[in-house]
């Protein structure tokens, strides 16, 4: 198979940085939508690997976790030395899960390090600080975003007992009703609409190169979503939300996190093969299902059928891509309906249950 070019992102943005230190999609939409893929070949979008991690559930012969950036791919390095030598319990203290001191955290992190090769080792030492203050998943640029609307944006817009309430048990309509009296204030829509502009959300959250290709305001459309995953979704429920608000995720944890998967992850870590490099140049066949992540989104349309093309040809008839818009609509079944086929049956029950609220579209498709 002739080795491609290099994907259009790569030379857009700066990917010699962490920019998210853990996984922002859904993976309980993730791990159904791919079907039954045991003992099958998997591709994934590494990102800082949870997703990876979580599709080892899946029962497959691989998974190979891609990623044009190292410091993306050490995220996940850490994660496959910590999980062998740490409980579960310590396991959630390093990536800041749970509250825990800094000093614990550095010295979990340098005992899930001790076998690790110098340069991993080095990447992370460099970070202890942060990591004793925010956990190693809470080290990224989008985190980091999350933290000065969690420090300075939240405490203007809400008095401290409305934040903290939000997270008490509500039925539907009683969760519609706090909102709209308690929490929709003009206040709150003033400083959302300033955080989340497109130059804040650019400079301080995602790069600017990564809304290129977006439409109307950034802005209304996570007001929207917010106001979706405060309402229609139950918040006490949400570790995104819970990470957003209170820097770690409460009462609940993400897929790949949870205690009763952990012994399984450990067995099948062996599983997971990195490759550093765009997910449609990974050298690999025979794939089976795809965590594409939202790629698309900072794609041109024809950007986005050159992709999809590529990954077609690592996947074989029947294989599902899976993967998420969260502004710029894309959707292979439509750019390139010779090589895909839609899959409304799978994806439209699984995404209004969307815990990373912030995606518009949850998509689930077939290859011809």
């Amino acid at each position: 198979m002739a080795e491609p070019p290099a994907s259009p992102v790569a030379g857009r943005a700066r990917f010699d940085r962490i920019r998210y230190a853990q996984v922002w999609e859904d993976a309980d939409l993730l791990l159904p939508a791919l079907g039954e893929v045991r003992g099958e070949r998997l591709l994934s979008v590494a990102a800082a690997g949870d997703n990876a991690l979580a599709m080892l559930l899946l029962d497959p012969a691989e998974v190979v976790a891609a990623d044009l950036s190292e410091a993306q791919l050490n995220c996940l390095r850490l994660r496959l030395a910590a999980i062998p030598r740490l409980g579960h319990t310590d396991f959630l203290a390093l990536m800041g899960a749970r509250a825990a001191p800094p000093r614990v955290r550095v010295a979990l992190m340098e005992r899930a390090l001790a076998d690790a090769p110098g340069a991993l080792r080095d990447f992370w030492l460099d970070r202890a600080r942060a990591v004793g203050r925010h956990g190693a998943g809470g080290v990224g640029k989008f985190e980091r975003y999350f933290r000065q609307f969690a420090r300075y944006v939240l405490p203007l817009a809400q008095p401290p007992e409305i934040t903290e309430a939000l997270f008490e048990p509500r039925a539907p309509l009683s969760r519609k009703v706090f909102y709209a009296a308690k929490f929709d204030t003009w206040r709150w829509r003033l400083l959302m609409r300033a955080f989340f502009s497109r130059p804040v959300m650019a400079r301080l959250g995602r790069d600017k190169a990564f809304f290129a290709h977006v439409e109307g305001s950034v802005a209304d459309h996570v007001m929207a979503r917010v106001r979706h995953a405060l309402t229609e979704l139950d918040p006490a429920d949400n570790p995104f939300l819970h990470w957003i608000v209170t820097g770690n995720h409460g009462a609940a944890l993400p897929l790949a996190w949870r205690a009763e998967h952990y012994d399984t992850l450990r067995a099948r870590l062996s599983r997971i093969r990195l490759y550093h490099g765009a997910v449609e140049t990974a050298p690999v066949a025979g794939v089976a299902g795809a965590n594409l992540s939202d790629i698309f989104e900072y794609m041109s349309e024809a950007e986005t059928a050159q992709a999809l093309a590529r990954i077609v040809e690592r996947a074989r008839p029947g294989a599902r891509l899976v993967y998420w818009n969260m502004m710029a609509p894309r959707r292979g079944a439509e750019i390139r309906p010779d090589l895909l086929a839609p899959l409304p049956a799978v994806a439209m029950p699984l995404k209004p249950t969307d815990k990373a609220f912030f995606y518009d579209d949850f998509v689930v498709e077939a290859v011809r």
